[in-house]
């Protein structure tokens, strides 16, 4: 009998301390409730503190607080985003705003003038503006499709020596009429990676335009045995100051005003969704940008 009922006397004890543990245990979850409440309601950087020392409150609290900082780098990354499509937004309008007016006012210099000379002269540079805003709305056009293609890409093993011939290849006929004899290094190792064909071949396209564009008349193509592709040629439109910029989105050399330099900004967000690096510099009036893959 005794025994019955000590052991009915330790159950008993177990019960009690389990709903203590219990009730400990939800006071703490309503605790950690309340706090994450106020701390997303708040523009603040404080964190989960409960007052609870149980081992698995406290881990829970921990992997929560980890969640809070990914949240909290995502905001920050998110206000930021808004930032620069605001800051583009503007960009844009600028950009856009420009040709429209020059169309405009030659429109209107057309309507007075008499001279069919003069007009012929007028109906040229409106042409050209008009390329101009078209350019500019397809790159802005290429720019929102390149993006959506980077969220489904599909990596297979590709070799960067076959993309990078095709696409210099299809670029001949555009630096023969420009004048701008290129200079090729291909390894003859064949460099293979995991990689998204569709969008690294856009990224040497891009490069390449741009090339096109800037170059004064050469142009220096390496793939080293390592997998590092350099793209080499002069210009005087840029400086050091503008190299870094670059790969921003929307940003314009104003001396070289022949694009909107959407096209290296799309490079640059292609590489990183295929875990490259893709820097620039500028050393001697020579733009030199060097792409490197994982």
């Amino acid at each position: 009998m005794i025994w019955l009922y000590l052991i009915s006397f330790l159950l008993m004890i177990i019960i009690v301390f389990m709903i203590i543990k219990i009730y400990l245990m939800k006071k703490s979850i309503k605790e950690i409730r309340t706090k994450i409440k106020e701390i997303l309601k708040s523009d603040t950087n404080s964190l989960l503190t409960i007052s609870s020392n149980d081992k698995e409150i406290k881990e829970l609290a921990n992997d929560l607080n980890k969640e809070l900082k990914v949240l909290r780098k995502e905001r920050i990354r998110y206000e930021n985003g808004n930032q620069e499509i605001k800051r583009a937004i503007t960009d844009i309008s600028h950009d856009i705003r420009t040709p429209l007016t020059a169309i405009m006012g030659y429109i209107d210099l057309i309507k007075e003038e008499k001279e069919e000379s003069k007009q012929k002269e007028y109906i040229k540079i409106i042409d050209n503006k008009t390329n101009e805003l078209k350019n500019l709305t397809d790159e802005l056009f290429d720019f929102s499709k390149t993006m959506d293609i980077g969220n489904k890409v599909k990596k297979e093993i590709c070799c960067l020596n076959d993309i990078l011939e095709e696409c210099l290849a299809s670029f001949y006929n555009i630096f023969k009429e420009r004048k701008i004899n290129p200079k090729v290094e291909i390894t003859k190792e064949k460099i293979y990676k995991k990689l998204d064909k569709i969008t690294i071949t856009r990224v040497f396209e891009n490069i390449l335009s741009n090339v096109s564009k800037y170059s004064e008349g050469d142009l220096k193509v390496t793939l080293e045995k390592e997998g590092k592709i350099t793209f080499v040629n002069k210009t005087t439109s840029l400086d050091k100051t503008t190299v870094n910029k670059i790969f921003d989105r929307y940003f314009t050399v104003e001396n070289a005003r022949k694009s909107t330099g959407i096209g290296l900004s799309i490079a640059k967000e292609l590489i990183k969704i295929n875990n490259g690096k893709i820097s620039a510099k500028y050393i001697n009036n020579y733009l030199i940008i060097e792409i490197e893959f994982d």
